[in-house]
């Protein structure tokens, strides 16, 4: 634990090959930081800070900060130290200690993956290229960004061109009132292609998410709602019965959410925040540790940073 190791850190941004629109704005552009430690027989292991603070987590600059101030060295007993107000800096150094520890496997073949959309009408065309490539069998579709009625409109469109046996997922984002939630929930109540939808309405407004839960039949699942670990342990110990949306990389300590995830039977999907390869192998590790059989969130191809 008080091993002295080499801290670097190198702050990254990377372009979206096409801006993500969703209810939050126009996203264009991924910041970030790779940090790397260095043990004293010169194994070298990186994490990713990749913070997200319209979710909740530390700022870019707020990381920023805290990287500098951490000098070119640390111990396991440091990073345990590390303020819960900065969770993507305790994933990402904890992610690295851990696989100084390790040997992790970097190969996620045997994972299951969902594939992001495009928002509006440009997913009719898009689910078919990927389709193509990857034949895989489950697609997340962006909502909540244009008017109601033209997305219900496109929903139906979508779900009747979609093979057999293709599951769609649909992400409000928080975007919707009540009464536009009630009238989406109307329709795909009918379509057995849903799979879940994920924040129909604001994270603030759980006692919303639970009762529109029990009044449809659709499944229900929270993300932004359960963006902090603490989140995550107030939904689950407030009965929360559908899907839990695990964006691990600002979520802390990977140790913690293993322990917890592993000590209570969720219903988990792990969802990417356009980490790079370094903070994505680190998430699909911790996925696999906890075998759980729904897609993973990290079908990005059609987003992906250059």
């Amino acid at each position: 634990m008080n091993e002295r190791l080499k801290f670097q850190f190198d702050i990254y941004q990377r372009r979206f090959k096409q801006p993500l629109r969703t209810s939050h704005g126009l996203w264009q552009v991924r910041e970030g930081i790779i940090i790397s430690l260095i043990d004293n027989k010169g194994n070298i292991a990186r994490g990713e800070i990749a913070p997200l603070p319209w979710f909740g987590s530390e700022t870019m600059s707020e990381a920023s900060e805290f990287c500098q101030q951490l000098g070119d060295a640390i111990t396991a007993r440091d990073i345990q130290k590390i303020e819960d107000c900065l969770p993507c800096c305790q994933f990402a150094l904890e992610s690295a200690w851990l696989d100084l520890k390790t040997t992790p496997k970097n190969d996620f073949v045997d994972l299951n993956y969902c594939y992001l959309l495009p928002a509006g009408e440009r997913a009719l065309a898009a689910w078919q290229e990927i389709y193509r490539t990857k034949k895989n069998n489950t697609f997340k579709w962006k909502i909540g960004v244009y008017s109601l009625d033209r997305e219900i409109e496109i929903l139906q469109q979508l779900v009747k061109a979609l093979p057999a046996g293709v599951k769609l997922r649909l992400d409000a984002n928080g975007g919707y009132d009540l009464t536009e939630a009630k009238q989406l929930l109307d329709v795909t109540d009918k379509l057995e292609e849903i799979e879940f939808i994920e924040q129909l309405v604001a994270p603030d407004k759980f006692d919303l998410m639970l009762q529109l839960s029990k009044e449809h039949s659709t499944l229900l699942a929270l993300d932004e709602s359960v963006a902090s670990f603490r989140q995550l342990q107030s939904a689950h110990q407030h009965r929360w019965q559908g899907v839990f949306v695990i964006k691990a990389a600002i979520m802390g300590f990977p140790s913690q959410i293993l322990k917890y995830c592993q000590a209570n039977s969720l219903d988990l999907v792990f969802s990417s925040v356009f980490e790079t390869e370094v903070g994505r192998n680190a998430v699909l590790n911790l996925a696999r540790q906890l075998h759980h059989p729904r897609a993973v969130g990290f079908g990005l191809d059609y987003f992906a940073v250059s």
